[in-house]
Protein backbone atom coordinates (compact mmCIF):
# COMPACT_ATOMS: atom_id res chain seq x y z
CA UNK A 1 0.00 0.00 0.00
CA UNK A 2 1.28 3.45 -0.86
CA UNK A 3 1.91 5.87 1.99
CA UNK A 4 -0.84 8.45 2.26
CA UNK A 5 -0.43 12.19 2.48
CA UNK A 6 -3.28 14.57 3.19
CA UNK A 7 -3.16 17.78 1.20
CA UNK A 8 -5.38 20.00 3.30
CA UNK A 9 -7.34 21.72 0.56
CA UNK A 10 -10.63 21.55 -1.29
CA UNK A 11 -9.17 23.57 -4.18
CA UNK A 12 -9.10 21.17 -7.13
CA UNK A 13 -6.56 23.31 -8.98
CA UNK A 14 -4.06 23.10 -6.13
CA UNK A 15 -4.73 19.37 -5.68
CA UNK A 16 -4.05 18.67 -9.35
CA UNK A 17 -0.79 20.64 -9.16
CA UNK A 18 0.44 18.76 -6.09
CA UNK A 19 -0.45 15.33 -7.46
CA UNK A 20 1.53 16.20 -10.58
CA UNK A 21 4.49 17.30 -8.47
CA UNK A 22 4.45 14.29 -6.12
CA UNK A 23 4.01 11.61 -8.78
CA UNK A 24 2.87 8.05 -8.15
CA UNK A 25 4.89 7.13 -5.07
CA UNK A 26 2.47 8.66 -2.56
CA UNK A 27 -1.33 8.57 -2.46
CA UNK A 28 -2.35 12.21 -2.11
CA UNK A 29 -5.80 12.56 -0.57
CA UNK A 30 -7.74 15.78 -0.13
CA UNK A 31 -10.27 16.91 2.43
CA UNK A 32 -12.99 15.83 0.03
CA UNK A 33 -11.75 12.22 0.31
CA UNK A 34 -12.22 12.10 4.10
CA UNK A 35 -15.15 12.43 6.51
CA UNK A 36 -15.94 16.07 7.37
CA UNK A 37 -13.32 17.73 9.57
CA UNK A 38 -13.85 21.16 11.19
CA UNK A 39 -11.90 23.81 9.29
CA UNK A 40 -9.20 25.66 11.22
CA UNK A 41 -9.83 29.38 11.59
CA UNK A 42 -7.38 31.13 9.26
CA UNK A 43 -6.49 33.93 11.64
CA UNK A 44 -2.73 34.09 11.16
CA UNK A 45 -0.99 37.28 10.10
CA UNK A 46 1.29 35.58 7.56
CA UNK A 47 1.21 32.79 5.00
CA UNK A 48 3.55 30.76 7.23
CA UNK A 49 1.35 31.04 10.33
CA UNK A 50 -1.80 30.03 8.48
CA UNK A 51 -0.18 27.08 6.68
CA UNK A 52 1.31 25.76 9.93
CA UNK A 53 -1.97 26.01 11.82
CA UNK A 54 -3.87 24.15 9.09
CA UNK A 55 -1.26 21.40 8.74
CA UNK A 56 -0.98 20.79 12.49
CA UNK A 57 -4.73 20.64 13.08
CA UNK A 58 -5.43 18.32 10.16
CA UNK A 59 -2.54 15.99 11.08
CA UNK A 60 -3.87 15.75 14.63
CA UNK A 61 -7.43 15.13 13.43
CA UNK A 62 -6.62 12.47 10.82
CA UNK A 63 -3.45 10.76 11.97
CA UNK A 64 -2.00 11.40 8.50
CA UNK A 65 1.04 13.43 7.57
CA UNK A 66 -0.61 16.63 6.38
CA UNK A 67 0.57 19.20 3.92
CA UNK A 68 -1.07 22.62 3.95
CA UNK A 69 -0.32 25.68 1.96
CA UNK A 70 -1.30 29.26 2.25
CA UNK A 71 -0.59 31.40 -0.72
CA UNK A 72 -1.66 34.62 -2.27
CA UNK A 73 -0.95 37.59 -4.44
CA UNK A 74 0.96 40.54 -3.01
CA UNK A 75 0.69 43.74 -5.08
CA UNK A 76 3.30 46.38 -4.32
CA UNK A 77 1.08 49.35 -5.22
CA UNK A 78 -1.54 48.08 -2.76
CA UNK A 79 0.89 47.73 0.13
CA UNK A 80 1.02 43.95 -0.25
CA UNK A 81 -2.72 43.41 -0.58
CA UNK A 82 -4.62 41.20 -1.08
CA UNK A 83 -1.97 39.01 0.61
CA UNK A 84 -3.38 36.51 3.11
CA UNK A 85 -6.88 37.64 2.11
CA UNK A 86 -6.38 36.73 -1.57
CA UNK A 87 -9.05 34.01 -1.55
CA UNK A 88 -11.51 36.32 0.22
CA UNK A 89 -10.65 39.52 -1.62
CA UNK A 90 -14.08 39.75 -3.27
CA UNK A 91 -17.38 37.90 -3.05
CA UNK A 92 -17.85 35.34 -5.80
CA UNK A 93 -15.46 33.39 -7.99
CA UNK A 94 -11.89 33.82 -9.25
CA UNK A 95 -13.05 36.20 -11.96
CA UNK A 96 -14.77 38.46 -9.44
CA UNK A 97 -11.53 38.66 -7.46
CA UNK A 98 -9.22 39.52 -10.33
CA UNK A 99 -11.72 41.98 -11.78
CA UNK A 100 -11.78 43.81 -8.44
CA UNK A 101 -7.99 43.89 -8.54
CA UNK A 102 -8.00 45.36 -12.04
CA UNK A 103 -10.42 48.06 -10.93
CA UNK A 104 -8.18 48.97 -7.99
CA UNK A 105 -5.17 49.28 -10.29
CA UNK A 106 -6.99 51.09 -13.11
CA UNK A 107 -4.86 53.82 -14.65
CA UNK A 108 -1.66 52.72 -12.93
CA UNK A 109 1.31 52.61 -15.32
CA UNK A 110 3.00 49.29 -16.13
CA UNK A 111 6.09 50.07 -14.04
CA UNK A 112 3.96 50.41 -10.91
CA UNK A 113 1.99 47.18 -11.39
CA UNK A 114 4.64 44.88 -9.89
CA UNK A 115 3.45 41.96 -7.78
CA UNK A 116 4.48 38.57 -6.48
CA UNK A 117 2.77 35.27 -5.84
CA UNK A 118 3.92 33.94 -2.46
CA UNK A 119 3.42 30.51 -0.93
CA UNK A 120 4.15 28.92 2.44
CA UNK A 121 4.00 25.13 2.52
CA UNK A 122 3.91 23.28 5.83
CA UNK A 123 4.27 19.53 6.39
CA UNK A 124 3.03 18.37 9.79
CA UNK A 125 3.34 14.87 11.23
CA UNK A 126 0.69 13.47 13.59
CA UNK A 127 3.27 13.59 16.38
CA UNK A 128 3.52 17.35 16.06
CA UNK A 129 6.71 17.82 14.05
CA UNK A 130 6.44 20.53 11.39
CA UNK A 131 8.56 21.82 8.55
CA UNK A 132 7.87 24.96 6.52
CA UNK A 133 9.21 26.07 3.14
CA UNK A 134 8.36 29.18 1.16
CA UNK A 135 8.34 30.11 -2.52
CA UNK A 136 7.95 33.33 -4.47
CA UNK A 137 7.29 34.25 -8.10
CA UNK A 138 7.72 37.82 -9.36
CA UNK A 139 5.64 39.42 -12.09
CA UNK A 140 3.24 42.24 -12.79
CA UNK A 141 -0.49 42.72 -13.16
CA UNK A 142 -1.91 43.23 -16.65
CA UNK A 143 -4.88 45.46 -17.47
CA UNK A 144 -6.95 42.54 -18.84
CA UNK A 145 -6.92 38.75 -18.39
CA UNK A 146 -5.14 36.37 -20.77
CA UNK A 147 -5.10 32.58 -20.89
CA UNK A 148 -7.43 29.78 -19.86
CA UNK A 149 -5.26 27.55 -17.65
CA UNK A 150 -4.59 27.73 -13.93
CA UNK A 151 -6.89 29.37 -11.40
CA UNK A 152 -7.14 32.35 -9.10
CA UNK A 153 -5.27 35.41 -10.30
CA UNK A 154 -3.30 33.50 -12.96
CA UNK A 155 -4.98 35.22 -15.96
CA UNK A 156 -3.78 38.69 -14.92
CA UNK A 157 -0.34 37.75 -13.52
CA UNK A 158 2.23 38.40 -16.25
CA UNK A 159 5.73 36.91 -16.34
CA UNK A 160 7.93 39.36 -18.30
CA UNK A 161 10.73 36.83 -18.91
CA UNK A 162 8.32 34.51 -20.73
CA UNK A 163 5.95 37.06 -22.20
CA UNK A 164 3.02 35.04 -20.86
CA UNK A 165 0.55 35.13 -18.01
CA UNK A 166 0.49 32.30 -15.51
CA UNK A 167 -2.77 31.17 -17.15
CA UNK A 168 -1.00 30.77 -20.52
CA UNK A 169 1.50 28.24 -19.17
CA UNK A 170 1.22 24.47 -19.37
CA UNK A 171 1.02 22.59 -16.08
CA UNK A 172 4.67 21.58 -16.50
CA UNK A 173 5.81 25.16 -17.16
CA UNK A 174 3.87 26.45 -14.17
CA UNK A 175 5.29 23.80 -11.85
CA UNK A 176 8.78 24.78 -12.94
CA UNK A 177 8.53 28.41 -11.94
CA UNK A 178 5.51 28.99 -9.71
CA UNK A 179 5.67 29.98 -6.07
CA UNK A 180 4.07 26.66 -5.10
CA UNK A 181 6.46 24.71 -7.29
CA UNK A 182 9.45 26.40 -5.65
CA UNK A 183 8.15 25.68 -2.15
CA UNK A 184 7.45 22.07 -3.11
CA UNK A 185 10.95 21.52 -4.50
CA UNK A 186 12.39 22.77 -1.21
CA UNK A 187 10.04 20.39 0.63
CA UNK A 188 11.10 17.29 -1.35
CA UNK A 189 13.54 15.87 1.26
CA UNK A 190 10.81 15.91 3.93
CA UNK A 191 8.22 14.41 1.59
CA UNK A 192 10.74 11.69 0.79
CA UNK A 193 10.57 10.68 4.46
CA UNK A 194 6.80 10.28 4.13
CA UNK A 195 7.37 8.05 1.09
CA UNK A 196 9.93 5.96 2.99
CA UNK A 197 8.08 5.62 6.29
CA UNK A 198 4.52 5.16 5.06
CA UNK A 199 2.23 6.70 7.64
CA UNK A 200 -1.40 5.57 7.76
CA UNK A 201 -4.50 6.66 9.67
CA UNK A 202 -4.85 5.60 13.28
Amino acid sequence: MKPRLLFATTNLGKLKELRGLVGETVEVVSLKDLPPIPEPVEDGASFEEIAAKKAREYAAATGLPSLADDSGLCVDALGGRPGVLSARYAEGDDRARYEKLLRELAGLPEAQRTASFQCALCLAQPGGEVHIEVGRCEGRILTAPRGSHGFGYDPVFFLPALGKTMAELTSEEKAGLSHRGEAFRKMRPWLAAVQANGQHPR
